[in-house]
């Protein structure tokens, strides 16, 4: 009796046994099943986030509206609305003027910082216009004062007034001093030297006629550099007072404006007529009748 007991007990935990190892069995390859798909998903989270950082990182948008400068192209801008950017250019030759995040503006470069951002769209040139929009020195070098102002391609041509050139740092005309621009300095144009002075002299910025011309002179500013300016229409520089006077009271330059204007037109620039002054008009007051 007892040998037939141990004997299904032996029977029994080796069925015990056996359905034990093959549990294991299964686990082990549910497991070996679970482990990969396990790691393809921590994968597949672990990409998805890198992918949410780097459109964090390539947001344009500091605010979620507003418009937003390129961080490398001058002419490149960012319409945020709700966190969402959408890229946009200037019109070639402008650029995206920076100053307030609620203002969509593109501007000429002039006086904008594109230092930082200096990159620039591809240029789409016409004649005379090395971009469709801005300000433009004439190609030939040796034309100081002449310029192209372009819009949409167009240009129209402009020449600055007699004694400045054109400025390609500011876009307008200015002492030749000031612009600085190759080739054009006041020496080079106006063959003109300031001749030396002392330093009590010098701090007057003294005044120089123009030999070849009545009414313009140089001003040396400082002493030193030579500034042409001149007098309005009829009169000429006296080199006695260093001031502008009318040239029919200048010996040497009396005749200067004879075959440009007459003497009539002379006179009436010497003495314009008296304008009447004015008395108001009729009063706008309603009369009001007196009680009777």
């Amino acid at each position: 009796m007892k040998a037939e007991v141990f004997c299904l007990l032996i029977i029994c935990l080796g069925a015990v046994t056996a359905l034990t190892r093959k549990q294991e069995a299964l686990e082990q390859n549910r497991r070996k099943v679970a482990v990969p798909a396990l790691q393809k998903k921590q994968q597949a989270a672990t990409e998805e986030q890198e992918e949410y950082e780097d459109e964090e990182v390539s947001d344009q948008c500091p605010e979620p509206n507003g418009y937003f400068p390129d961080a490398e192209q001058c002419d490149k801008y960012y319409d945020c609305r709700d966190g969402k950017a959408v890229a946009k250019l200037c019109a070639d030759g402008l650029v995206f003027n920076d100053f307030s995040p609620q203002h969509e503006k593109c501007d000429l470069p002039f006086g904008i910082d594109c230092s930082k951002r200096p990159k620039l769209q591809k240029p789409q040139p016409s004649p005379h216009c090395p971009r469709m929009h801005g300000y433009f020195a004439h190609e030939d070098p040796r034309i100081c004062n002449t310029f192209y102002y372009c819009v949409e391609g167009k240009f129209n041509m402009i020449t600055c007034p007699d004694g400045l050139v054109f400025s390609e740092k500011t876009g307008i005309c200015n002492w030749p001093d000031e612009a600085q621009k190759k080739g054009c300095g006041s020496r080079e144009l106006f063959n003109f030297t300031c001749p030396q002075v002392d330093e009590s002299i010098a701090a007057t910025h003294p005044r120089y006629p123009d030999t070849e011309d009545c009414q313009y002179f140089y001003v040396c500013v400082n002493g030193e550099i030579p500034r042409r300016s001149g007098c309005k229409l009829g009169q000429a520089f006296d080199e006695r007072t260093g001031k502008c006077d009318w040239a029919r009271k200048i010996p040497e330059c009396k005749d200067w404006y004879k075959g440009q204007l007459t003497d009539e037109e002379l006179d009436a620039l010497e003495n314009p007529p008296t304008r009447p002054k004015s008395t108001g008009g009729p009063s706008r007051r309603k009369v009001t009748k007196p009680p009777s």
